[in-house]
């Protein structure tokens, strides 16, 4: 049997800004689950990175307990793999420092994130906002991942994690492994309901562009319905089918069936028919990881008990990496 130590490290968070959503779920959730067997993996909640923008803190507290039991229902094993609160793990903070005195000014200075957030948000443009990829980047390397699986919108992220994880080498010795990204074998990339060239977003004003994971049947049912598609009234993949193709490819990866087969099955029949079978296999998809999400959820002990399980694992590989680090640096 292959020893887990010979297997390649996988570091993966997802940030708790509320109700995840189906892109969630298809899009990385569903990977996480699949690479356990094959990789030495770590999940967390990222908490730390949620307060760049204000939150309400019972509302905060309440949208951290949701996502971490979100992903033990999406079937992330905590015997298998590792799954805490990046706030619980003192060393993200403490490694962000250290490497924020290893991050240029002008490298945070370009990240596009920085730059969309702030508009957004053009009343609170804080620190944090602008240091936040130098978190990411410790969220990273305290692990000494090799791979991180990302979205074309996390690329710059990973690209600057790489450039201080080398400058960090370079300028004492070998101390960090230097992340490659992971692009998973199969990933649906969903798009919102609303408009089809844009991906699915829980922030995104309209509540019909998404699906939260934890929507019910009849939501679901009605959000598909009213799903933007086209005039041709033909379900095939192809060029300006924007919307067709994104419930073609949300089908497929619910279903299983190839593109040909969809529109095999779908063929002599309106969209009205199409969109009643999406909306049927997005429920059955989401209906076991909601049954589960509802036992988990009211279990705080069981909650607790993973939490602090989760912590001292990821703590017991977090510490050696920051005590390297700062004999590297010269600390007493």
């Amino acid at each position: 049997m292959e020893n887990v130590e010979t297997k390649k490290r996988v570091f993966s968070a997802i940030q708790p800004s509320g109700m995840l959503t189906l892109g969630n779920y298809l899009g990385a959730l569903k990977n996480w689950t699949l690479m356990q067997d094959e990789f030495d993996c770590l999940y967390a909640v990222a908490d730390l990175h949620a307060i760049t923008v204000r939150q309400e803190p019972a509302k905060l507290r309440e949208q951290i307990r949701s996502t971490f039991a979100l992903l033990l229902a999406v079937g992330v094993d905590p015997e298998k793999s590792p799954v805490f609160l990046q706030s619980h793990v003192a060393e993200h903070s403490q490694l962000a420092w250290l490497l924020n005195c290893y991050t240029q000014y002008g490298e945070l200075q370009r990240m596009t994130q920085f730059k969309d957030k702030s508009q957004k948000h053009a009343d609170n443009i804080n620190a944090g906002l602008f240091t936040y990829p130098t978190l990411m980047a410790a969220d990273i390397l305290l692990y000494q991942a090799d791979l991180v699986p990302i979205g074309q919108d996390q690329k710059q992220h990973l690209e600057l994690t790489r450039n201080i994880a080398e400058r960090f080498n370079m300028t004492y010795s070998p101390t960090f492994t230097i992340p490659e990204p992971y692009i998973p074998k199969v990933c649906a990339r969903v798009m919102s309901l609303q408009d089809p060239t844009k991906k699915m977003s829980k922030s995104d004003e309209n509540v019909n562009s998404w699906i939260a994971i934890l929507d019910k049947p009849d939501d679901i049912i009605r959000k598909v319905k009213r799903a933007v598609t086209d005039s041709e009234a033909c379900v095939r993949y192809g060029e300006g089918k924007e919307g067709v193709n994104n419930l073609m490819s949300i089908y497929s990866a619910c279903t299983g069936a190839t593109y040909e087969q969809i529109e095999a099955e779908f063929a002599g029949k309106g969209y009205g028919d199409f969109k009643a079978a999406v909306g049927e296999a997005i429920v059955e998809t989401l209906r076991p990881v909601q049954e589960r999400y509802n036992q988990i959820i009211t279990d705080k002990a069981y909650l607790e008990e993973l939490y602090a399980k989760g912590a001292d694992s990821a703590r017991h590989i977090a510490r050696k990496t920051v005590a390297k680090v700062m004999r590297k640096i010269g600390y007493v």
